[in-house]
């Protein structure tokens, strides 16, 4: 039996390395944290959403509601991005994905916007159940922290 050249050891070598990207994530890997990040997104859209219609007084307020509301926002706002954003999953390498890269090659920026953001979604969950002018004092404060890490950190829509 003769036994395998270097070159057919190289061709199944880098074959088999093919489908793992940056930091060792395949691209299952890679696709599957974005399609997360992007359920977490919608559902803390969602929440959001509830929280605003009753601040912006399209829907009555209901402090139960509310409560409730925001503490589904903080459970994704909590939610730990070293599973989230995984490095290689930024728009343009990973369908759907509107992160950018600024969100590796800027990480401590990225990591305080998240800190903001998770702090003033604590800060919703009593605000959200005391009165409406105290929910809708807070969802300006976390509304800005959308936006501040929105801005540097998410591309746009393809």
């Amino acid at each position: 039996m003769r036994p395998f050249s270097l070159s057919v050891l190289t061709l199944v070598a880098s074959s088999l390395a093919a489908p793992v990207l940056s930091d060792g994530h395949s691209s299952k890997a890679l696709e599957a944290a974005a399609k997360a990040r992007n359920a977490n997104m919608s559902m803390i859209g969602y929440h959001m959403g509830v929280l605003g219609s009753m601040a912006k007084g399209e829907a009555p307020y209901d402090a139960a509601l509310a409560t409730a509301a925001a503490e589904n926002l903080q459970a994704g706002a909590a939610m730990s991005r070293i599973v989230l954003y995984l490095e290689g999953s930024e728009q343009g390498a990973v369908a759907g994905s509107r992160a950018k890269a600024e969100i590796w090659s800027d990480s401590a920026g990225f990591e305080a916007q998240a800190i903001a953001f998770e702090t003033a979604a604590a800060a919703m969950v009593t605000a959200a159940g005391t009165d409406l002018e105290a929910l809708r004092g807070q969802m300006q404060a976390l509304g800005g922290t959308c936006g501040d890490c929105h801005k540097p950190y998410r591309g746009p829509r393809n």
